[in-house]
């Protein structure tokens, strides 16, 4: 669970009673999808026929652009998480980075799992003794990645919810 037990007001929405505006929202989205395609060649290199993680990055994109409603957007993350069902190691990361990525439209506290099963994904894919450095350069991939407008939200959110993202975030 990625998620806390009390929401940050910083990642909930004006129009629901927080903070975030809907282009930092939409920042966050794009970001959390920049990192799940990092990593999307570990699902695709197993699943070469299975569209849904591909499709739910696009449809955040879309989202993101304003293209898409956030309900489909959604379907979209769930959909790509049905991919990772019956997967284990780093395709299974991989596929759950694709949908947390699309699933930030809906709640945007999703960022940090896009961001967490990617990196647990490099880990699982490295080489015998290279995981946790592997999983720091990509931590460190993905915090360049990071537009200047949400970047301190997204690094202070990272310390304070790092427990509940299987401490990948200490890079």
């Amino acid at each position: 669970m990625i998620l806390p037990a009390v929401p940050d007001p910083r990642l909930v929405t004006v129009r629901r009673g927080g903070t975030l505006t809907d282009e930092d929202h939409r920042l966050l989205a794009l970001w959390a999808a920049a990192c799940a395609e990092h990593v999307l060649h570990l699902v695709e290199a197993v699943r070469p026929d299975d569209p849904r993680p591909r499709e739910a990055l696009a449809a955040v994109r879309a989202w993101a652009r304003r293209e898409l409603p956030m309900m489909r957007t959604r379907a979209a993350g769930g959909h790509a998480m049905g991919t990772a069902r019956d997967l284990v190691g780093a395709p299974r990361f991989a596929a759950y980075a694709a949908g947390q990525a699309a699933v930030v439209a809906h709640v945007a506290a999703h960022d940090l799992g896009a961001a967490a099963y990617a990196i647990k994904a490099v880990r699982a894919a490295a080489p015998a003794g290279r995981g946790a450095a592997d999983g720091e350069e990509e931590c460190r991939w993905q915090r360049g990645q990071l537009p200047a407008a949400v970047r301190e939200l997204v690094l202070d959110d990272q310390r304070r919810r790092d427990h509940l993202c299987w401490g990948v975030f200490g890079c």
